[in-house]
């Protein structure tokens, strides 16, 4: 099918080896990748920024366990260890505060995002400032390929035109995919569907078990967005935050009652009573702060904070109360509105944002102590200097989810046994490690013990694999960031850890793809495996392997055919008669080994992979 405007497009102005669209750390890892086997990409962004949310306020690394997810991921985080230390000194606070490279500044995370571009300018161009507008009608088609897309570059206003021979949607939102028709979804299933916890309508206390308050409908419902702010109390480095001109008091007025009263939404609250919280008003009201339980005070009233170097601090929603810097139900169209909205949703949040600090530090209603603590705090003036120290991008944690070759649900990431590992998929692009965690779904409701859809459970080490990258249909393109799975199941695979490692393997199929003149749906798993445990990615997770141990790649390969199921590969340890035999079946050679005698990474090191 060719469409009135690709007719029209038949003065095309560049064509690449792979497109990739949106410069968020999957779009910037897809790139690098593929530039390091040799393709020429194109990477586009609409904002005069690359990095996406790591160079937007996400200072503090959202990973359950370190070492999990490694290659080009771990290359970050390195760099970023190693530029605070040469920069500052290895014993230096700037140094201690990097926490090996996991925490950092906004400005250092681009930085560093560039530094590794640019290694790679031969091969990787870059355009800010073009603008994807994700209706069909931009896109050329040739069948189930895309050839061709079409952008608008935001400073002329003029129309460009790109072609490809793989496209990657590396978008929070999941917009070329959509333009492609590739098939999605937004909201949320209803727990029938997959049997995952929290699924559907859910009402928890923070972070505990489930409470029977949830009915589990499904609906439209996606999680909250909010701005990762930059803050700082360093007087000499702050921005005050000012008045916004649209600001609206009936926002932030249910948090008077809650400050004064300690009401918050963590477990604690089970045993909480009317009489204590008059308590602990008339605390309050003698120049006290709350001692309620599960309750916090001043600043941590609003915000959760994480350290950073140079005495910033990350500032994300605070999880254990009912009113903070999400704003609920106001983003459901996001996914799929034009950006002409998003616009407006985003200047809507930023007023709502800086209308809540504003509140809290001005409003007499509040106790005097709680705003003189909060006053305490402002705005980074060293980060965002072209935004008046505010992030200039959403926080967008939940766009479209397509329906890809594989459908990532809630039992991807659970063990199938207690202290066992979740399921094994030995097509895996990498080991990943977080909650099933969403925001909430809907603001506050009468009674409820928080916010609908407000979840967190734990999870166990999983792989994840190639196929929740890959559309069924379309033969070219490749979506490691809006990627196939329930809502549950996207809950942990979102984070930005997890999105370099499936942006790494999109650029690494896109390019083998290429190189083996087939479509990514038919990309041989062998190869792409290889590829990427060549760059030192993490495919498949050993507490006591790491990427640097010369046999790693050997481990790996047994552990994704099920030869190693423990958590340790306990290389120095003896072989036994039943790891010999299975081992053995496995090589492509004789093994000289006894059972009992010889130890495992001995027995490893004579393996030739089949």
């Amino acid at each position: 099918m060719v469409s009135a405007f690709c007719q029209r497009s038949s003065h095309n102005d560049t064509s690449y080896d792979i497109v990739v669209l949106g410069a968020t750390p999957g779009g910037i890892m897809a790139s690098i990748e593929a530039a390091r086997m040799g393709k020429q990409v194109l990477l586009i962004e609409r904002t005069n920024h690359i990095g996406g949310l790591p160079a937007n306020g996400l200072g503090a690394t959202d990973i359950a366990t370190r070492g999990a997810t490694a290659g080009l991921f771990a290359e970050f985080v390195n760099r970023i260890a190693s530029y605070y230390t040469a920069t500052y000194g290895s014993s230096s606070p700037q140094a201690k505060a990097c926490s090996d490279g996991f925490h950092f500044e906004p400005s250092v995370a681009e930085h560093v995002f560039k530094t590794m571009i640019d290694e790679h300018s031969q091969n990787i161009t870059v355009l800010m400032q073009r603008q994807f507008n994700f209706s069909y009608g931009d896109l050329l088609m040739d069948g189930n390929s895309i050839r061709q897309l079409r952008v608008i570059n935001l400073k002329t206003g003029k129309e460009e035109y790109y072609q490809g021979r793989v496209f990657i949607d590396a978008t929070y939102e999941g917009d070329l995919g959509a333009a492609a028709k590739v098939p999605y979804y937004v909201g949320r299933e209803p727990r029938w569907m997959f049997n995952e916890p929290g699924a559907g309508r859910a009402y928890d206390y923070w972070k505990s078990d489930p409470t029977p308050d949830g009915t589990g409908d499904g609906d439209n419902a996606i999680q909250a967005y909010n701005y990762r702010l930059c803050l700082t109390d360093d007087t000499s480095r702050m921005i005050k935050i000012q008045k916004p001109d649209n600001y609206r008091r009936e926002d932030y007025v249910s948090l008077i009652d809650d400050v004064w009263s300690g009401r918050n939404t963590t477990k604690a609250m089970r045993g909480v009573t009317d009489s204590m919280m008059q308590a602990n008003r008339r605390h309050i009201e003698q120049g006290g702060q709350t001692t309620l339980p599960g309750d916090v005070w001043g600043i941590y009233k609003l915000v959760t904070l994480n350290l950073l170097p140079n005495h910033k601090y990350d500032a994300n929603n605070q999880h254990a109360v009912f009113l903070s810097t999400d704003l609920p139900e106001e983003n459901w169209p996001w996914p799929t509105s034009s950006w002409e909205w998003r616009d407006r949703f985003a200047q809507r949040l930023k007023e709502y944002t800086l209308g809540l600090f504003w509140f809290a530090q001005h409003d007499e209603a509040l106790p005097a102590n709680f705003r003189k603590e909060v006053s305490r705090w402002g705005l980074s003036s060293t980060e965002y200097a072209d935004n008046g120290g505010f992030p200039r991008q959403v926080y967008v944690r939940e766009g479209r989810r397509f329906d890809g070759m594989y459908f990532f649900t809630a039992k991807d990431a659970l063990p199938v046994i207690e202290g066992a590992r979740p399921p094994l998929h030995s097509s895996s692009i990498t080991a990943s490690h977080y909650a099933l965690d969403s925001h909430a779904a809907r603001k506050r409701e009468q009674g409820k013990a928080h916010l609908d859809g407000f979840i967190s459970y734990p999870t166990a080490v999983y792989t994840v694999p190639y196929g929740v990258i890959v559309p069924k249909q379309v033969t070219n393109l490749l979506l490691p960031v809006a990627v196939s799975g329930s809502h549950i199941g996207f809950s942990t695979l979102r984070m930005e850890p997890c999105w370099m490692a499936l942006g790494q393997a999109a650029g690494a199929a896109a390019a083998l793809a290429l190189d083996e003149k087939v479509s990514v749906q038919h990309v041989n798993i062998d190869s792409l495996q290889s590829r990427l445990l060549s760059e030192k990615a993490m495919l498949y997770y050993f507490k006591d392997v790491k990427p640097d141990d010369p046999d790693f790649q050997k481990v790996e390969y047994l552990g994704l055919h099920g030869l190693i199921p423990e958590w340790e590969a306990r290389l120095d340890d003896h072989i036994t008669t039943e790891e010999l035999a299975a081992w053995q079946a496995e090589a492509a050679c004789k093994l000289k080994a006894i059972a009992g005698k010889t130890k495992r990474r001995d027995v490893i090191r004579q393996i030739v992979l089949k």
